[in-house]
């Protein structure tokens, strides 16, 4: 309350006092000032609710990287599972592919297939498919940025015999890795990087044997072991990679693998630190997990120091619907692919 104010209500008082106000006045005076201290307190508090907000604002961290859209991303998740699961030689998985390098080649990328005839382990025989995009063709230093697009031919794991032949929508293994890429694409177009980026899309890489006791698992990954001795034979160089593999679930939780600790310990800590500092932590843990053979361990094999950003750990496992019927768009949450998407666009936007 204003001098002015209490000044005003001694005056009121005393004037009462000496029967020159009614008191009718004399009350309608202290409600008024009643109301007023009322609105004083919060006018006050309104300022204090915005000195807080700034605050807020000035300790939000500045990215350097464009704004990944989890709706966007999501989209791209429902666009793959609309053609059907994406198993190698059927007519979903030809489709797919087409709308994937259309997708790529419509945000400014320089696109080509990979890939030959290969066998699986039960005998079959497929033309695959890597889907390799390039950004920024001219620079030397560069990075690459990969998740498999094919789907698992059949759901093993699911908690029902009955459905282990039948294929799934394969919505988070598969989908939601290609998505993050196809959307990070998007942003890379309007807001280039300082570095290029190499995007490579793994074909059968999920055709592999359930408990496979090869050495390095070889019945997996087929897309990447293809490219990792081409890229052996090319010479190609990248400073990293990083490899996304059923990054849309929910509740996720994104442990640090053993091969990536061995071959990548620094990038490694750089993606959780960066992923913890803006504000991802309960996705990114700092808590070591076992060795998982995954297009990592062959981007490796190929010289480029790679991690992989996968939904496991030593507890739990993989993702909860992993080669399960329910492993579809129902089931994917857009705040894991905001958690990744930035995480990783940030990653790429900070080199110099």
């Amino acid at each position: 309350m204003t001098t002015t104010s209490i000044t005003w209500k001694i005056f009121v008082l005393y004037m009462a006092s000496k029967g020159q106000m009614p008191l009718k006045i004399l009350s309608m005076n202290k409600k008024l000032l009643i109301l007023s201290l009322i609105a004083l307190l919060g006018f006050q508090a309104c300022n204090n609710n915005s000195k807080q907000s700034a605050t807020t604002e000035e300790n939000t961290v500045k990215l350097v990287s464009p704004d990944f859209d989890a709706d966007s991303a999501y989209a791209y998740v429902k666009a793959q599972v609309d053609f059907g699961p994406r198993i190698p030689g059927t007519v979903a998985h030809e489709k797919c592919a087409a709308y994937l390098v259309s997708k790529l080649k419509s945000f400014g990328a320089d696109v080509k297939l990979q890939g030959g005839k290969t066998q699986t382990h039960d005998g079959k025989t497929f033309q695959l498919k890597n889907i390799i995009a390039t950004f920024n063709p001219e620079k030397k230093t560069r990075v690459l940025i990969t998740a498999h697009w094919d789907a698992r031919p059949f759901s093993d794991q699911d908690t029902d015999p009955a459905n282990h032949t039948k294929p799934f929508d394969a919505a988070n293994d598969g989908g939601s890795g290609v998505a993050v890429i196809i959307e990070m694409a998007r942003q890379i177009q309007h807001k280039a990087p300082n570095v290029g980026v190499d995007f490579i899309l793994w074909d059968l890489e999920d055709y592999g044997k359930a408990n496979d006791d090869t050495q390095n698992e070889v019945t997996w990954c087929l897309g990447s072991q293809y490219w990792a001795k081409n890229a052996i034979a090319t010479g190609y160089k990248a400073a990293y990679g990083i490899n996304l593999d059923m990054v849309g679930g929910g509740n996720a939780q994104f442990t640090q693998d053993e091969i990536s600790r061995q071959a990548a310990p620094g990038l490694v800590s750089y993606v959780w630190d960066i992923g913890n500092e803006i504000g991802y932590s309960s996705y990114f843990v700092r808590i070591p997990s076992g060795r998982l053979v995954d297009d990592h361990f062959w981007m490796n094999k190929a010289g480029v120091p790679s991690i992989d950003i996968v939904h496991y750990n030593d507890n739990s496992g993989f993702y909860i619907n992993w080669h399960t019927q329910l492993d579809n768009l129902a089931n994917i949450d857009k705040n894991t692919l905001k958690a990744i998407g930035q995480t990783v666009l940030e990653t790429i936007y900070r080199e110099n």
